[in-house]
């Protein structure tokens, strides 16, 4: 993510000082308040120094490439679970020559996920390596324009630690970026594809209630819907506070660290004037902050992983739970059941996206919160 050229102030550097002033300033220019830039404007920050990076050629190929293998393996995956319906009825008939036919298919199914899923698995650790060089180069090219990097030093809080967020804190980002992106993808296609399969089976569905039909068309996917919904909107309500304490534990390292370089470097001072125990002090009331940024992040995962993993044991058994009605009816052979419990399963998991990756996506909008922030601060030393 590199704008370039350097010596201009055309392209995307103009737009970024736009975007700049658009969004507000509030006491010294030098100094990013956490609210100041919203998220969609740290986003759009980001993406046009995307869009001028000479890596964008590469990114797109790589992202498309990975794109057209996670569809691949969506289909390949929903022949798996078609799979199901054939195999398992082999076993409720103790058809052999059956069941043996269904493992040979099975293992060329298998075969083909096994190698969409290597080369899948590459492409992401390339698209990782991409976008954290792309990152780090294009915060390293806005930190060395001439004079930012010494108003940088003078402008308060956001000055300190330039380290941590060019190093630390851009290749977090890239990691999670990538991570969740991917995920995300992997998880929108799953759903798209087997949304159609789990209404498919239970289109025509009736509950029959004292003598009562009700019909629910497709009602195993509204309740996948309810079931993953709920669920989300809880993590969601449970994680949020994450992303805040996220944000200012790493500011609290932050300070831990640098208050350890400047210890460390006028040792000879400290010894000389016998202040040992009043850099101690400090020393320690750095890191009793650390921790309590810590304590307060464990107790907020803590209330968040009760939830999660009460979640996770329930949806062991939701599936058949759900699908139950269909077979009791008549409507499902065994091996039907199996592929709606295992439909729902991969539509259950692309819903509950969110819910697995709540505590992610806290870490992922405070490292943006600080690498976003350190930029526009950047971007602000030439109007000093």
């Amino acid at each position: 993510m590199v704008d370039h050229p350097v010596a201009s102030s055309s392209g995307p550097a103009r737009a970024e000082k736009a975007g700049v002033q658009r969004a507000g300033r509030t006491g010294d220019p030098g100094i990013v308040p956490a609210g100041e830039a919203s998220f969609s404007q740290q986003l759009r920050m980001m993406w046009r120094a995307l869009l001028g990076s000479p890596l964008r050629r590469c990114l797109i190929l790589t992202s498309s490439g990975l794109l057209v293998l996670i569809v691949a393996m969506a289909c390949g995956q929903v022949m798996l679970n078609r799979w199901n319906q054939p195999f398992y009825d082999a076993i409720e008939r103790r058809d052999l020559p059956e069941f043996f036919h269904q493992l040979v298919v099975f293992a060329w199914i298998a075969g083909a996920l096994l190698l969409i899923n290597v080369a899948e698995g590459w492409l992401n650790r390339y698209l990782h390596i991409k976008l954290r060089e792309g990152l780090v180069r294009d915060l390293l090219e806005q930190w060395m324009r001439p004079g930012r990097a010494a108003k940088l030093a003078r402008s308060g809080e956001i000055g300190v630690n330039p380290d941590q967020r060019l190093h630390e804190d851009a290749w977090h980002l890239a990691d999670l970026s990538a991570d969740l992106g991917i995920g995300l993808a992997q998880s929108s296609v799953l759903l798209l594809s087997f949304i159609g399969v789990l209404w498919s089976i239970s289109a025509g569905f009736s509950f029959h209630i004292h003598g009562t039909s009700v019909d629910i068309p497709g009602y195993m996917v509204w309740a996948a819907l309810a079931y993953a919904g709920t669920a989300s909107f809880i993590s969601w309500l449970l994680g949020r506070p994450l992303i805040r304490l996220n944000a200012d534990h790493y500011a609290r390292e932050a300070e831990l660290r640098a208050a350890l370089v400047r210890a460390s470097q006028n040792v000879e001072a400290i010894s000389r004037s016998g202040s040992e125990t009043a850099q101690r002090g400090r020393l320690v009331g750095t890191l009793e902050d650390v921790l309590a940024a810590t304590r307060k992040i464990m107790t907020a995962s803590i209330r968040l992983q009760w939830f999660t993993a009460g979640y996770g044991w329930v949806t062991v058994v939701a599936p058949i739970v759900i699908a139950s009605p269909v077979y009791f009816a008549g409507d499902l052979s065994f091996g039907g059941l199996m592929m709606a419990a295992a439909a729902f399963t991969q539509v259950h998991s692309a819903l509950r996206w969110f819910v697995d990756n709540i505590g992610s996506i806290a870490d992922w909008r405070a490292t943006l919160l600080r690498v976003a922030s350190f930029r526009l601060a950047l971007i602000r030393m030439d109007e000093k």
